[in-house]
């Protein structure tokens, strides 16, 4: 199944190769899972409800990006955007 979706054989590539470098990428991008709700709630924002859309946002841009582009890129939150909204807006208007 996943050598007809993902043309694994064409990539050169295996479901093993796939899984290892799955769990790396996740390793390498684990961290904006743990800064993003703190840069955020410096805004205001709950940590809570950041950590959740943090977790689905990024679940579903990586979903998309495999199974419609067939892409191995994970998607996930910009942290500088993040940072200019927490530190630079917010506070402007009050938040």
């Amino acid at each position: 199944m996943f050598e007809k979706w993902f043309k694994l054989k064409q990539h050169n590539t295996t479901v093993k190769n796939e899984i290892i470098a799955g769990i790396t990428t996740f390793m390498a991008m684990a961290y904006i899972l743990a800064v993003n709700p703190d840069i955020l709630s410096a805004a205001g924002m709950d940590k809570t409800a950041v950590l959740l859309a943090t977790c689905l946002a990024s679940f579903i841009g990586t979903v998309c990006m495999a199974l419609f582009a067939n892409l191995p890129f994970a998607l996930s939150a910009g942290m500088g955007l993040n940072a200019f909204f927490a530190f630079t807006v917010a506070p402007k208007y009050g938040w």
